[in-house]
């Protein structure tokens, strides 16, 4: 066997075990409760109280239900106080658990030492940070765009909680990205990029933070039966907001990122796998952006 039969043969091999690992890797996703049990008092075996923001509606009212039937009390913020009070209503019926109300806007300043005040004496096992917003539904330009910051949200909760789940050495974050951060996103540009921050930003904290017993995730779902979507009718791969979470909530020890479900997870794949240039092409960014706008899920924390 010559050097050059001896390169592409090792090559080979190389490429049928890396792509063996990935599919691998992949088909854990196809089992959650099989590679990353929990079990039934993870959740309040990390603390008494979750928070959730953006919870009045959608992903994060899924959630504040969610971690309330896993026997948890929760506080939920968001802006609007009537749509809050009925939420906080409705799961203390359901599930017997106290519900503390923080109405707040993350868009003001300085609202962030209020709610540092209102949480200081509560035992936060988890949170939950799902506020965001779309600028704009219909796709346009950078320039053409409304501010947008969704960052500063993120990281002072973030700032707020962390300190008291490093002293018990345990505690869950769950940041809520969006599967439009996979790849640079024309005409969604800055909505895209402050997903991508949301991701790396969990990712470095939980680099920071694993060995201290603490699990930091983002979750970058895509469709979801949100008023954003136009609450378009759940099906296999737009899901409801309550099987979501149900299916995002295995995946808590799957690593530092996840779709949280498994359509969502290939979807994901998909796009990464279309290449750039296709999507950069203006009628394809605008058509099929124009499609994940309605699509995409997204929490306005009114």
């Amino acid at each position: 066997m010559d050097f050059m039969e001896l390169f592409f043969s090792s090559l080979g091999a190389a490429v049928v075990v890396y792509y063996g690992v990935k599919l691998l890797l992949f088909s854990r996703m196809l089992f959650p409760k099989r590679w990353f049990p929990l079990s039934k008092t993870f959740f309040i075996s990390m603390g008494e109280w979750a928070v959730v923001t953006g919870a009045s509606e959608g992903i994060g009212r899924a959630y504040a239900f969610a971690l309330a039937e896993r026997g948890m009390n929760v506080v939920i913020m968001s802006r609007t106080k009537e749509t809050l009070n009925q939420v906080a209503k409705e799961i203390g019926e359901t599930t017997g658990q106290r519900v503390k109300v923080i109405v707040t806007d993350f868009t003001k300043e300085n609202v962030f030492s209020e709610i540092e005040d209102q949480l200081k004496d509560l035992n936060i096992g988890v949170l939950v940070n799902n506020v965001g917003m779309l600028p704009s539904v219909i796709p346009c330009r950078f320039l053409d765009s409304a501010d947008l910051d969704q960052v500063s949200g993120t990281s002072a909760m973030c700032k707020i909680i962390l300190p008291g789940m490093e002293n018990r050495g345990k505690g869950v974050i769950v940041n809520i990205s969006s599967g439009i951060a996979s790849i640079p996103f024309p005409l969604y540009s800055m909505y895209a990029a402050s997903k991508v921050f949301v991701e790396r930003f969990s990712q470095g904290l939980q680099a920071e933070y694993k060995a201290k017993g603490i699990i930091i995730q983002a979750v970058a779902p895509f469709g979801i039966s949100t008023r954003m979507a136009a609450y378009q009718k759940p099906n296999i791969v737009t899901l409801s907001p309550e099987d979501f979470v149900k299916s995002s909530l295995q995946y808590l020890r799957a690593g530092d990122k996840t779709n949280g479900s498994v359509c969502h997870t290939v979807l994901d794949w998909l796009l990464q796998s279309i290449p750039l240039k296709i999507l950069y092409a203006e009628y394809f960014a605008t058509s099929f952006g124009l499609h994940i706008s309605l699509s995409e899920t997204v929490s306005l924390g009114i």
